[in-house]
């Protein structure tokens, strides 16, 4: 662990040195996936404008951490589908949106980089929503175009289970990757200026998505293979892929993807992420917010009880370290899967966040490389993907009768 960064009482910052502080809290810092949206929606006595004793993200630790924008997920568990997928999901919308209507002085909503930018500016935390799963639009572009109509700006193309038209990474290939649906999904999503994200999806289905996007994609939180074999992480090869087509793995903070050691612990114990979903839902049913805290609490007894070893918070820099190695440093940020996983000890919380910049400085990477990594990539992205569905507005549609 670095001298410098030290564990302190709640309500303190997190202590590093006055050139990471500077650098960090200079930099736009934009985490690409945070969980909370299940407590806004289903934690009856929740206050995002207060500090909370349970979960990662407030805005109090937020402000401590330099968090400038929040990519907010709406998401439920893959065998929710249908006409009830699309209802939760506009209420998960609503709920964020409320919380930004609550917390005006603070939150601003926010759908593009200059947006992000903007809010940078004024002092506010720019919120943003990702929607974690394809099972949530009902195999209908046009409830795709609507979920982009209310602000969504990034669709995971899968979660854990396959959907009706593309594989995911933790379950037995069905489709072979991308049916034609899901090819017709990635057009529409370049055409509505949302960007593609592959985490949770199958190796085929990462490549068919690549194949056909005209704009870069990104893993909104996903970590490396190389490190931790978890099949949620990319290997090197599609790291490389990534690169190529100009797009940004955002490193998830989880400990089963972060540590091998650790993934093998809890595979041993079967408690891998997936049965751990289970042993969740049946402790909480349909309770998102309770699915939250109740995985969490399992976590911890299970350290507490010696079951698991513990993951170090510098784990999420190696993994950042491999990527700048294998596909380089324009090519990752940070998706830390606050409120929905385990964190490594030292990364609490939002507010720890400065630690990474200190980290970072540390190994010898350059500001404007930390800046990039911090959030700089991600705007870069997502400016890319808007210019693609700028470019794609303007071509002529062809009519039947437009050679006449």
């Amino acid at each position: 662990m670095l001298s410098s960064a030290l564990s302190r009482p709640p309500g303190d910052s997190v202590t590093v040195s006055p050139a990471a502080r500077k650098l960090h809290f200079r930099s736009i810092v934009v985490d690409t996936h945070d969980d909370t949206t299940q407590r806004f929606l289903f934690e009856k006595d929740f206050d995002f404008g207060k500090r909370n004793a349970e979960g990662h993200v407030d805005i109090p630790r937020a402000r401590e951490g330099g968090m400038d924008a929040i990519f907010f997920s709406i998401w439920m568990p893959g065998d929710y589908t249908g006409p009830k997928a699309v209802k939760r999901s506009v209420a998960m919308i609503d709920s964020v949106r409320q919380t930004i209507r609550r917390h005006p002085r603070d939150l601003l909503p926010a759908t593009t980089a200059a947006e992000i930018r903007r809010a940078a500016q004024q002092g506010k935390i720019a919120a943003l929503m990702g929607m974690e799963g394809g099972h949530m639009i009902d195999d209908d572009l046009g409830v795709l175009r609507m979920y982009a109509a209310l602000g969504v700006r990034y669709l995971t193309l899968t979660h854990f289970k396959n959907n009706n038209w593309a594989d995911s990474s933790t379950d037995t290939p069905r489709h072979n990757g991308l049916t034609a649906f899901g090819k017709d999904v990635v057009r529409e999503l370049n055409r509505l200026g949302v960007m593609v994200d592959i985490s949770h999806v199958s190796d085929k289905t990462f490549y068919d998505a690549l194949e056909l996007t005209k704009a870069p994609v990104i893993a909104s939180h996903s970590s490396c293979r190389a490190i931790s074999d978890h099949p949620r992480n990319m290997n090197d090869d599609m790291l490389g892929a990534l690169a190529r087509n100009g797009g940004v793995v955002h490193i998830n903070y989880h400990v089963d993807f972060l540590s091998q050691e650790f993934l093998n612990a809890s595979r041993a114990a079967n408690k891998d992420v997936t049965s751990l979903f289970a042993e969740v839902e049946k402790q909480c049913g349909e309770d998102q917010a309770c699915q939250i805290l109740a995985g969490d609490r399992l976590y911890k007894q299970a350290l507490a009880a010696g079951r698991v070893p513990r993951v170090s918070w510098e784990k999420i820099v190696a993994h950042i370290d491999h990527v700048v190695k294998v596909a380089g440093v324009d090519h990752v940020g940070l998706g830390s899967d606050f409120d929905g996983a385990n964190m490594p000890d030292g990364m609490d919380d939002a507010s720890f966040l400065p630690r990474l910049t200190e980290a970072l400085l540390a190994r010898g990477y350059k500001e404007r490389d930390i800046e990039k990594i911090l959030g700089g990539n991600t705007l870069r992205v997502m400016e890319q993907v808007e210019r693609v569905a700028r470019e794609m507005g303007r071509q002529k549609v062809r009519t039947p009768n437009s050679e006449h």
